[in-house]
C-alpha cells in the first residue's frame, strides 16, 4: 500500500466550516449513534467535507475531530487509510485511471500519455481548475477494459481518441454520456450477442410438447367467462336492493326509533355519564389524559375545516427554523413554507379547525401535526426558547 500524506502546507486552507446545510445533515447523522459513540461518524463526515470542498485538507480533519470529540490524530488516520479520501486538492474534474493488468493490455498505457499531455503530472490540477488525474487500482469494470472514473461517473471502452474528446468536453462544459463508449451496450459482446441468439427462446415454443400453450389459453378464457358471470350477477343483486320492494321490506329494526338518538348526534344524553366509573370518583389516569384532549381536534372533519393566516414570503425576509419543532424535518418544512407558514407564533395560534386544514394538505405525513403537539411547541418556541437539540424536543406521551 502506498504511504498517503496530507497536502503540504502552502496549499493547506487556513480554516473550514460546514455549510448551514451540512451542518443539519450532520446532526441528523450523529442522532443515529448512541450517546458517547458519536466518533462512529467519522466517515460520513469526512465523505460530506469531500462533496463541499472536493478535498480532505487538515483544517476538515480538524474540523471533523472536534465535531466528534476526537483526537485529530485518530480522523487523520481514518483519512489516510482510505483511499476514497483526496487528500489534495483535485480538479472540477478528477479522473481516476485503472491502471491493472486487464486495463493495462487493452491500451490504458496510451491513455496515462493522454492525461500528461491534456493536464500534466499525476495530483496536479490544471490552471483553470478543470481537471486532475490519478492512476488508481481496479475500479471493477474490467469486461469495459480500458475505462476510468471521473468524479462519480464510470467512462468505458476508451481509446486515445475518444478519451481526448471526452476530456475536451468535460472541460468546455459539453454534455457527456457515461458508460461505454464505443456503442455497445452495458458489457455486452462488441458487436451484439454471440449466443442464445434464437428468437424460439423468447417465445415459449422450445420449452416442450404437449399442447401447453393452448391449454393456458382455454384457461384464461374460461377465468374471464366466470369473473363476466360474476360480475353480471352482483350487478343484478344490486338493482334488486334498490327497488321500492326492496326498501318497503326492510325489517323495522333498521330504522331508528324517534326517541332514540339518530347515528348523527353529537353525543348520548348527559345522564350516561353518572353510570361511568370517573363520575363516581375512580378516575383512571388514562381517562385523565383522554379528557385532556381537545375535543374539537379528534371531531374534526372536513366540513370543520378552516384556513389559518397565510403568508405569502417571511416577515423580515427570513423565516423561523421550524426543524425545531420535534417531528419536522426538511421536507415537512419546506411543504409548510410552501403553504405560506413561516413562523412559530402563526402554529401557536391555530384553532383545531385549522389545523385540521393544514393536517389534510400534509401530503404523506397525515396525523403528523396532531400526534406531535405542534400548537404546544410552536407556543413554547414562539417565545423565545430553544431545544437542547436541533432535532427538537420530544413531546411527552
Amino acid at each position: 500500500m502506498s504511504v498517503r500524506r496530507l497536502a503540504p502546507d502552502p496549499v493547506q486552507p487556513a480554516s473550514f466550516a460546514f455549510t448551514a446545510a451540512n451542518e443539519n445533515w450532520i446532526d441528523q447523522q450523529i442522532a443515529k449513534y448512541p450517546a458517547g459513540r458519536q466518533a462512529s461518524a467519522v466517515i460520513p463526515l469526512l465523505w460530506k467535507a469531500q462533496e463541499q470542498e472536493g478535498w480532505v485538507s487538515r483544517a476538515v480533519i480538524e474540523t471533523v475531530a472536534k465535531r466528534l470529540g476526537m483526537a485529530p490524530m485518530r480522523v487523520l488516520e481514518v483519512a489516510t487509510f482510505y483511499t476514497m479520501f483526496n487528500l489534495q486538492p483535485v480538479g472540477q474534474y478528477y479522473v481516476q485511471l485503472c491502471g491493472t493488468t486487464p486495463c493495462a493490455l487493452r491500451g490504458a498505457e496510451a491513455l496515462k500519455k493522454v492525461c500528461e499531455e491534456v493536464i500534466g503530472p499525476q495530483s496536479t490540477v490544471t490552471a483553470d481548475g478543470k481537471l486532475s488525474w490519478l492512476e488508481v487500482e481496479c475500479l471493477g469494470a474490467c469486461c469495459n477494459a480500458p475505462m476510468a472514473q471521473i468524479n462519480v461517473d464510470y467512462y468505458e471502452d476508451l481509446t486515445p481518441a475518444n478519451f481526448r474528446q471526452l476530456l475536451d468536453d468535460l472541460r468546455n462544459g459539453r454534455p457527456t454520456k457515461p458508460g461505454p463508449q464505443n456503442g455497445r451496450i452495458g458489457s455486452e459482446p462488441e458487436g451484439g450477442p454471440q449466443t442464445l441468439t434464437d428468437k424460439a427462446l423468447d417465445d415459449g415454443s422450445m420449452i416442450g410438447a404437449g399442447g401447453w400453450q393452448k391449454r393456458i389459453a382455454e384457461q384464461r378464457k374460461a377465468a374471464a367467462e366466470a369473473a363476466a358471470v360474476k360480475a353480471a350477477a352482483e350487478a343484478e343483486a344490486k338493482k334488486a336492493e334498490a327497488t321500492p320492494a326492496a326498501v318497503a321490506a326492510k325489517p323495522a329494526t333498521e330504522t331508528a326509533a324517534a326517541a332514540r338518538p339518530q347515528p348523527s348526534a353529537p353525543a348520548q344524553p348527559s345522564g350516561a355519564a353518572s353510570d361511568t366509573p370517573a363520575a363516581k370518583g375512580k378516575v383512571e389516569k388514562k381517562d385523565v389524559a383522554e379528557a385532556a384532549k381537545p375535543a374539537a381536534v379528534d371531531n374534526v372533519t372536513a366540513r370543520d375545516e378552516s384556513k389559518p393566516e397565510l403568508l405569502t414570503a417571511a416577515r423580515g425576509g427570513t423565516g423561523d427554523d421550524l426543524e425545531l419543532i420535534w417531528g419536522v424535518g426538511p421536507k415537512l418544512a419546506k411543504m409548510l413554507n410552501e403553504m405560506g407558514i413561516w413562523h412559530y407564533d402563526q402554529i401557536a395560534e391555530w384553532t383545531p379547525a385549522e389545523l385540521a386544514w393544514v393536517d389534510a394538505r400534509l401530503t404523506g405525513f397525515k396525523g403528523r401535526a396532531l400526534r406531535d403537539d405542534w400548537i404546544a411547541q410552536s407556543k413554547k418556541l414562539a417565545t423565545g426558547w430553544r431545544p437542547e437539540s436541533k432535532l427538537g424536543d420530544k413531546p411527552a406521551e
